[in-house]
């Protein structure tokens, strides 16, 4: 059978001399296992779309259990990505989480949507990294039936909490005061200007995601919470994140022309 769609390759693995085995999400047809056959060949004209991160015009043929990658036309390879290690590094993490949380066959394109503008984000817009790696972590847990409540104390209904606390395994916002009665797990505090730009990421239109702005330490908490909550969720952790804040450990001088 002939399959026409569009997608992104979340991982990559070389596979006998010549061939790849790619973890693709595609449009029409949510997270297939795709052979690349010959792609590492120089002469290869499935190269290109064969990279971790390339999002391609693809032909796929599938026969029985196998799907092979007939004919790619890339669309978007985000090479200012690319061409940043720290930037590359946290895309490769949003790769590795999109495909743990992705269902093998099952069409996700708001999730593929979210990925792409990210990177985009990333590539073009050049938002603070922080502020799109919190963003993809709320919003992906919302696109995947994790959203945290957040309109609102979930104990004593106060809109606007005193304290505010984000309980991780309940996904629930609750006063500080109010921390015994919500149950067991570990709560990370958000200041006003966290908990406001959370809900903006959880409600806002998805054209809109980065259209909102946070001071550092907001944005360190919100990061801080929006991390903890997927890795909860998730009940894993993921490799390249754990190398994401390795490079960030080692500071600018290490790199000095990032």
């Amino acid at each position: 059978m002939r399959l026409t769609t569009q997608g992104i390759v979340l991982r990559e693995t070389n596979y006998k001399e010549a061939d790849k085995i790619l973890t693709v999400l595609t449009q029409d047809f949510g997270k297939r296992t795709v052979k690349a056959r010959g792609c590492r060949r120089k002469t290869s004209k499935l190269t290109g779309a064969s990279q971790l991160l390339v999002y391609s015009e693809m032909t796929l043929y599938e026969r029985g259990e196998f799907t092979t990658l007939s004919e790619a036309d890339p669309l978007q390879q985000f090479w200012g990505v690319r061409q940043d290690l720290e930037a590359l590094a946290l895309a490769s993490y949003f790769a590795e989480v999109t495909e743990a949380a992705a269902q093998e066959g099952e069409p996700c394109p708001e999730v593929l949507s979210l990925l792409l503008n990210c990177l985009y984000a990333l590539d073009k817009l050049k938002k603070p990294r922080a502020q799109v790696k919190a963003v993809f972590e709320l919003r992906l847990l919302c696109l995947t039936g994790y959203a945290p409540l957040l309109d609102a104390c979930a104990v004593c209904g106060r809109q606007a909490p005193v304290q505010p606390r984000l309980n991780l395994s309940q996904g629930v916002l609750h006063c500080a005061g109010c921390r015994e009665a919500v149950g067991g797990g570990v709560s990370m505090p958000l200041s006003p200007g966290a908990l406001a730009a959370a809900r903006y990421i959880v409600g806002s239109d998805p054209k809109r995601l980065f259209s909102f702005s946070l001071g550092q330490e907001g944005l360190r908490q919100l990061g801080q919470a929006a991390e903890a909550f997927l890795m909860t969720q998730q009940e894993r952790g993921f490799r390249t994140l754990d190398y994401y804040k390795r490079l960030e450990s080692l500071g600018p001088e290490t790199f000095p022309g990032r």
